[in-house]
């Protein structure tokens, strides 16, 4: 199985400030697409359907900014029609609301990501035998310096009693459609949240598993 991860918002806590303009953000998503290594294609041709509509290169990469209305709208209904035609693949995100985030936690936020991270992930991956874990190298995680996969092996290991190896193969995302795929996921999630915007997560939800941290009961 291939695992692809990217993240919106930052791991920040300055929140005298608006976001955008010297403060962090308020939410955090993490977002994730296990696919069987065999479907790997299937959603690679949705980004390159995405490219073609703009009429523009691939080695040009698109970021969730650069989208029209239309084409976000597109994209997630796309992505939704992947998930329901392909059980096998299956994408799921963790959003936080970083202001309940308590002092102690704030200490040493790369243990938020990897416990977010663990949280969604473990229980999806505990009864396969390999991961192929791709994170963008331009991720949080992976420019930090820290071991998230490290971490994650060591819990499967000792609290899940998984065999379950992963293998650690970040890449650079303009390189990897599916990457480009999850960033997509990410940015239309952490919209709904961060900026109020829904058109683009009331499709997705239909399909895509939604877990969240620390936010207000309602």
């Amino acid at each position: 199985m291939n695992l692809y991860l990217d993240e919106s918002g930052d791991l920040g806590f300055t929140f005298d400030k608006p976001y955008r303009y010297g403060g962090s953000s308020r939410h955090l998503t993490i977002a994730f697409l296990l696919v069987p290594k065999e479907l790997s294609h299937l959603p690679k041709r949705i980004v390159k359907k995405l490219y073609q509509r703009k009429k523009q290169p691939t080695s040009k990469e698109l970021k969730g900014p650069d989208l029209i209305p239309r084409d976000r709208l597109f994209l997630a209904n796309k992505i939704v029609n992947l998930l329901d035609n392909h059980p096998g693949i299956e994408a799921f995100a963790i959003t936080v609301y970083k202001k309940n985030v308590e002092d102690h936690i704030r200490r040493d936020a790369n243990k938020l990501y990897n416990y977010m991270t663990s949280l969604v992930l473990l229980d999806k991956i505990k009864d396969k035998p390999n991961i192929t874990f791709i994170p963008d190298k331009r991720s949080i995680k992976v420019q930090s310096g820290n071991s998230l996969v490290d971490y994650l092996q060591t819990k499967l290991m000792f609290e899940f009693n998984s065999k379950t190896i992963i293998e650690n193969e970040p890449q650079e995302s303009h390189k990897v459609l599916n990457l480009q795929l999850v960033h997509f996921i990410t940015n239309f999630i952490w919209k709904k949240y961060e900026d109020n915007h829904y058109p683009e997560y009331n499709i997705l939800k239909q399909k895509v598993q939604l877990t969240h941290l620390f936010f207000p009961r309602t």
